[in-house]
């Protein structure tokens, strides 16, 4: 400190040197500026050196303001350009000097690494969560960063695998280079006609189109996998992948999804769109890692298994910071195939290397819904406790009302009623308290379902209980549509009506009036459509069979009811089976061949939902049904 004085006074000098030099014309240039800086300020001294630069503004704006010599007020004006300009350039100066601090530090950190870590240390590097993220070319200076350090080592294993990851960054973004102008071009293309991520093959979403623009073999592979609808897991356990090779494909998904994601965020003319699709975009990626995960893990490759649950969960903490974050959605939303059905047993690995964080209760939340949604009640249950915890001491107040209300649906499922009603008043009471309507709609129509089912189980008759209880889901309803469609939360929205209205379509079946309950539900298949959510449309589909069977609505009945089987049995809800178990009532009683007329009635409404495939899987579901 005892130097501060001299070195403030140095300083001083360095900035009057750079002024006079460029009021006498011999700077030409801001490049000029910047090496005299970078000459003259030493080494963690900037502070002293931007105290010196503020004092010299702050006396040159002082002289201009007070003198009234227009020669020194001229004067003084030209010196205090070249001062912003030497402002501006000591800024850049700072910037560009981070961020070789940040890929220096990054480079060690991986040539140091245990072989088992290096992988992990390098994905950390290009973590988009970090606070000084690394964009495209500073990757590629890492890349080079980490060749020349490969230089400097003598071992033969450490060298190689710093090549390998150089390798892998350089040949990633290469590809992305040839990747992306075709980013978004497969939305606009009209043999494409569906967006998302869902659908036949070789029909909709972007993954053949990328296929044919990479030349990597793993890459292609992946995308004419999901293309194809085939399995992500299969391929992956066939795969002896070197770690260029892992790495490349790292970068090119994590350049596809911010892509995608920052493109559909930009859609201003339809922001409700766009947050669906940028959901629909984190939850894509976090899966297709997953799944890789899988493959790898029964190849017994535990650094790429390690890799890929490490690149999930950054995908999924960038998504817990979004607005549009569903609190009340599943990990599910808009997709279809056997390629999710193992998923979500590998989507909570990465969460138990990472501390209580609000991003971490947010994904819990999310996980927590989704395995409940396939039956998974107890465990489900445990990830929204852990979730409540978290939230609570991260003061997350929506993320603890959301985790309230569905313990409360567990609860449900469990039939364990009077615990249900428990939570849904809690989250009541808390929403109230703090203004959060979205939770609070949510715990209304949690409230009014868990009575009109407590008050079946008690065999209640009194005509008041039931009347109140509907009151709670009207109330919910009426909430979520008072709410209406802010930008951002759309989807959550769509989805807490999608909830109120199924509820209170199935307390109207409960108290056997269907007429009253059709209205409903259907409100409820298009909410759910509308937020991406396939097990709420699949919870409305069946719901909207039973009260047209119970309306001998024969074959709305037999539309929707498979429509809905089909829905929940690809998340693996055990639920379809509901749905199944009417369809073959119905089979039975018209007939095979009047059963199969009228499924094919509806071919043409059934196909742009679940595509020709998901027709023709239909009547296997039902086999699969019967043989237990």
């Amino acid at each position: 400190m005892s130097d501060s004085p001299s070195l403030r006074d140095r300083y001083f000098s360095l900035i009057d040197e750079i002024v006079q030099t460029t009021l006498k014309g011999k700077i030409r240039s801001k490049q000029q500026v910047y090496q005299m800086l970078a000459q003259g300020v030493s080494a963690g001294t900037g502070e002293i050196f931007e105290q010196a630069l503020s004092d010299r503004i702050s006396a040159t704006q002082s002289e201009i303001d007070n003198t009234k010599d227009e020669l020194k007020q001229a004067k003084a004006t030209r010196s205090l350009r070249a001062m912003q300009t030497i402002q501006g350039e000591w800024e850049r100066y700072q910037a560009e000097n981070r961020v070789s601090s940040v890929i220096t530090a990054a480079t060690n950190a991986i040539a140091n690494a245990e072989t088992n870590n290096r992988l992990q240390a390098l994905l950390q590097a290009i973590d988009p969560n970090q606070a000084q993220a690394l964009n495209l070319d500073q990757i590629q200076q890492l890349a080079k960063a980490l060749l020349q350090q490969a230089q400097t080592i003598s071992d033969t294993e450490t060298t190689r695998e710093l090549q390998q990851l150089s390798e892998g960054l350089t040949e990633g973004l290469q590809s992305w280079q040839r990747l992306q102008e075709h980013l978004v071009s497969w939305i606009y293309d009209r043999s494409r006609p569906m967006l998302g991520f869902e659908g036949a093959p070789e029909q909709r979403g972007p993954w053949a189109l990328w296929a044919s623009q990479v030349n990597s073999p793993f890459p292609k592979a992946l995308f004419q996998t999901l293309a194809l609808n085939h399995s992500i897991t299969e391929l992956a356990a066939k795969q002896r992948l070197e770690l260029n090779e892992f790495v490349q494909l790292a970068v090119i998904l994590q350049c596809l999804q911010r892509g995608l994601v920052n493109w559909f965020d930009k859609l201003v003319y339809d922001p409700k769109v766009g947050a669906k699709l940028s959901i629909s975009t984190f939850l894509t990626f976090a899966v297709i890692w997953s799944l890789l995960a899988n493959g790898f893990q029964s190849n017994s490759r535990d650094r790429l298994t390690s890799g890929c649950f490490q690149i999930t969960l950054q995908i999924l903490r960038t998504f817990a910071q979004q607005k549009y974050f569903p609190l009340y959605g599943g990990i599910f939303a808009s997709f279809s195939g056997d390629f999710l059905r193992s998923a979500l047993n590998y989507l909570d690995e990465p969460l138990r290397r990472v501390e209580g964080t609000q991003e971490k209760a947010r994904i819990l939340t999310l996980i927590g819904y989704s395995v409940a949604a396939v039956g998974q009640y107890q465990q489900a249950h445990n990830f929204h406790q852990q979730a409540l915890e978290i939230a609570r001491t991260a003061a997350d107040v929506p993320c603890e009302i959301a985790n309230l209300n569905h313990i409360s649906r567990i609860c449900v499922a469990q039939k364990n009623y009077t615990e249900a009603i428990n939570y849904s008043q809690r989250a009541l009471i808390l929403s109230r308290q703090t203004g959060e309507r979205i939770g609070e709609a949510n715990a209304l129509a949690n409230l009014g379902y868990s009575e009109v089912l407590q008050a079946q189980q008690l065999e209640r008759v009194e005509p008041e209980v039931y009347e109140m209880a509907i009151g709670y889901l009207q109330q919910g309803l009426q909430l979520s549509e008072r709410l209406g469609d802010s930008y951002g939360t759309e989807s959550v929205l769509q989805q807490s009506k999608a909830l109120c209205c199924s509820s209170l379509g199935i307390a109207y079946i409960i108290l056997s009036q269907p007429q009253a309950a059709i209205p409903y539900l259907e409100i409820g298949w298009q909410a759910a459509q509308m937020s991406g959510d396939l097990y709420l449309q699949g919870l409305n589909l069946s719901y909207l069979a039973e009260a047209n069977y119970n309306l001998q609505q024969i074959e709305k009945a037999i539309f929707m009811g498979s429509l809905g089987m089909y829905l929940l049995e690809q998340i693996n809800s055990p639920q379809w089976r509901q749905a199944a178990g009417l369809m073959t009532i119905l089979r039975g009683q018209i007939g095979t061949e009047a059963f199969e007329k009228a499924l094919k009635q509806y071919r043409a409404q059934i196909i742009p939902i679940i595509g020709v495939d998901g027709y023709d899987y239909i009547p296997q579901l039902l086999v699969k049904y019967q043989n237990g």
